[in-house]
């Protein structure tokens, strides 16, 4: 008889083996194992508490019964603390408990069988550990069988966690490939906002931007619209947060920027209108920005600084002089009537604006590129035609080795 009990136990052990094997879907590996160990022990319920290591408690995260409320209530309701009734005992000795009769027993949590209206009379735990460590417990409540299939269930764990820690592994990755694949699209989108050439020429104005978002999308935006025969606005930007809400948010911007700088004829009448758009955004969103309307028959430029940085005047002769003159806070903060300022352009003379990834750099012992930093080399290059790419291969040197935080963009307005 023990000849053929064994080779029963040895053939339920290799058809679980097979089922384990089956799948890397993680609900479904759970969900087929637990209903079959509860076929096979004769049982009345199941459970898997997965071990949550941010509030050290175990948490219901499949329940097999034949009351669907019952089990709904137990993933809904309750989570047990770490040593805490049969489950946390063995989560926190990592040890398995076979318990007849649970009554009898001090570490049995009765809370769960008041709630659920239950009740459970014996018990099978045993601890799910995988190579990183506690996954959490498996339960069997109310087996029938006898306590050699207990042994059974023992051994069927140590495999079935590290194939939920496979599986669990398989989810993660399928996860960030779904994110990757996400933010590639919202990448893509974002730059398709972004004007279609970085250079733009009118006249005897040159512009030329770049932009280079920290991680794979960024919340930085710029922009220039043709308007008439003299006249291109243009604008410069961060808004506040990152991912993929900033970085869809600075589409839109851009999108409402071109429509309204269109239908306004004044630079306070287009502010006043984005500000009112930011103002409606969600979640607090707010953006700091310069945005400059330039005659480029006369070389005057008018313009609103809501809250950005200063930007640099740089003169023929390699003078840089810092314009920090600000017209109000950022846009989306609050109802505000900005001033506009004024700068004249002469033949020759730049203008450069930043946005703070330039100079938030970080380089050896932490120290941050910095202000003072950007004006040297500014006053080193001023005449380069390389202005731009001449400032990114700086700022790489200056942080190399060093993650990007923040994105760089960069914009120059040159007089020829």
């Amino acid at each position: 008889m023990k000849t053929e009990y064994f080779k029963e136990q040895l053939y339920t052990l290799l058809e679980f083996t097979e089922i384990i094997n089956s799948t890397l879907d993680i609900n479904d590996l759970m969900n087929i194992v637990m209903d079959k160990a509860k076929s096979e022990l004769e049982a009345e319920a199941c459970s898997i508490l997965f071990y949550n290591d941010k509030t050290n408690k175990l948490e219901f995260e499949i329940a097999i019964c034949n009351n669907q409320d019952t089990c709904e209530t137990l993933k809904k309701k309750i989570s047990i603390e770490l040593g805490q009734g049969i489950a946390g005992w063995t989560a926190l000795n990592k040890e398995p408990l076979y318990i007849e009769d649970v009554r009898n027993d001090k570490r049995f949590y009765s809370d769960a069988d008041k709630i659920t209206g239950f009740i459970t009379k014996s018990i099978i735990a045993v601890p799910l550990i995988g190579r990183r460590g506690l996954i959490g417990v498996a339960e069997i409540i109310n087996p029938e069988r006898t306590n050699y299939d207990k042994d059974i269930f023992v051994a069927l764990c140590k495999q079935f966690a590290i194939a939920i820690e496979n599986a669990l592994l398989y989810k993660e990755s399928l996860e960030r490939e779904r994110l990757k694949h996400e933010l590639e699209i919202a990448s893509s989108i974002q730059k398709s906002f972004l004007p279609d050439r970085p250079v733009f020429t009118k006249k005897d104005f040159f512009i030329k931007a770049v932009n280079i978002p920290a991680y794979m999308i960024g919340g930085d935006l710029y922009d220039f619209v043709d308007l008439s025969n003299d006249k291109v606005d243009f604008i410069i930007g961060d808004i506040s947060g990152k991912g993929i809400s900033a970085a869809l948010y600075m589409a839109k911007l851009i999108s409402d920027f071109r429509h309204i700088s269109v239908l306004n004829n004044s630079v306070t009448a287009t502010i006043a209108h984005m500000n009112n758009i930011v103002n409606n955004a969600p979640m607090g969103m707010f953006i700091t920005a310069i945005y400059m309307s330039c005659n480029v028959s006369k070389g005057h430029i008018e313009y609103i600084n809501a809250g950005h940085l200063p930007f640099l005047k740089i003169g023929v002769d390699g003078v840089v002089n810092v314009i920090d003159e600000i017209s109000g806070p950022p846009l989306g903060v609050m109802e505000y009537e900005y001033q506009p300022l004024t700068i004249e352009l002469q033949k020759g003379e730049a203008l450069l604006l930043i946005t703070d990834g330039v100079i938030d750099a970080t380089g050896m012992e932490g120290k941050h590129f910095g202000f003072n930093r950007l004006l040297d080399f500014v006053k080193k290059h001023h005449s380069s035609d390389r202005l731009l790419e001449l400032l990114i291969e700086d700022i790489n040197v200056y942080s190399r080795g060093f993650q990007r935080n923040d994105d760089i963009t960069i914009l120059e307005l040159r007089r020829l």
